[in-house]
């Protein structure tokens, strides 16, 4: 039987240790404030939105809604971004994604200050996951795969990792920031070659390919770590990931669970991000971001 990495201590320590620097912030003052932009009314945008916005409450930051209707112009939702790139009150802002297709992701995504881009979908803040740099904040669900094996103290120095997915979300920024502590990195896609030969490779093993239990025991090994980041709805509305859990259990050493593993410390990284730039505000105090 494999160790299941639950999510909620995860999440737990990491609002702990944000709860004193939000009242140091306090005590100075400062507020931390997340700025929500959604446009449209895609049910699971309202879903994620409610849940950080639960969260928000609990650990004390603030939430300004922008919500705009799903004919909203390009040039709209861009000057929507600049007004929150230049309000002084607000310290982050996640905006929702995939946009309508009409709208270029590119120009409204770049488009956000990198100062505030606290889930890290700009160019600026992929470019600081990748160079090491500092700009921006790297995207919350490699983050919190990082953050899982960090609270269960799985070393990754030396460490053969694997990840599958190649997207800019997940898959790329996972594995710089493997390769930041000190992991041997690779990734996966669809023209990898005997793709499960290199993954049983692996003593790390990140998934993030979107297909449901795609991963069985034929791209699995002994021994190995497995952090589960798809989440899948099945024909019964009950969520899955992108591991054959039941497969992978009696293998591995240790693995997250879909619901509750990755997914559940998201919004808790999302949020360390938004204290983090409340922090980095209160220190320069150099004026509104541009």
């Amino acid at each position: 039987m494999a160790q299941i990495l639950l999510g909620e201590p995860v999440a737990a320590a990491i609002d702990e240790k944000m709860a004193l620097r939000r009242i140091a912030l306090k005590n100075k003052g400062i507020t931390p404030t997340l700025a929500i932009v959604r446009v449209g009314d895609r049910g699971d945008d309202i879903s994620y939105e409610r849940s950080v916005m639960n969260h928000c409450e609990g650990v004390g930051v603030e939430v300004r809604q922008v919500l705009l209707p799903a004919g909203t112009t390009e040039d709209a939702l861009v000057q929507e971004i600049k007004n929150l790139n230049t309000d002084a009150s607000i310290h982050g802002v996640l905006l929702f994604r995939p946009l309508p297709e009409e709208i270029d992701d590119d120009r409204v995504r770049n488009a956000l200050s990198p100062e505030k881009d606290v889930d890290g979908i700009t160019d600026s803040s992929l470019i600081g996951v990748f160079t090491g740099s500092g700009v921006g904040f790297p995207p919350c669900t490699p983050q919190a795969c990082i953050e899982i094996m960090d609270h269960y103290s799985i070393d990754l120095r030396g460490k053969k990792a694997v990840v599958v997915g190649r997207s800019l979300v997940v898959g790329r920024p996972a594995a710089m920031m493997l390769l930041s502590r000190n992991a041997t990195a690779t990734i996966c896609h669809t023209k990898t070659v005997d793709m499960p030969a290199v993954c049983r490779e692996a003593e790390i093993l990140i998934i993030s390919a979107g297909h449901a239990s795609m991963i069985g025991k034929e791209y699995l090994s002994v021994g190995q770590v497995v952090i589960d980041v798809g989440i899948n709805v099945n024909e019964d509305g009950s969520l899955s990931g992108d591991v054959n859990f039941e497969e992978a259990d009696s293998i591995v050493d240790a693995i997250t669970p879909v619901p509750g593993g990755v997914g559940t410390v998201t919004a808790s990284v999302l949020i360390k991000h938004v204290l983090e730039a409340a922090e980095k505000r209160a220190e320069t105090k150099c004026g509104p971001a541009i």
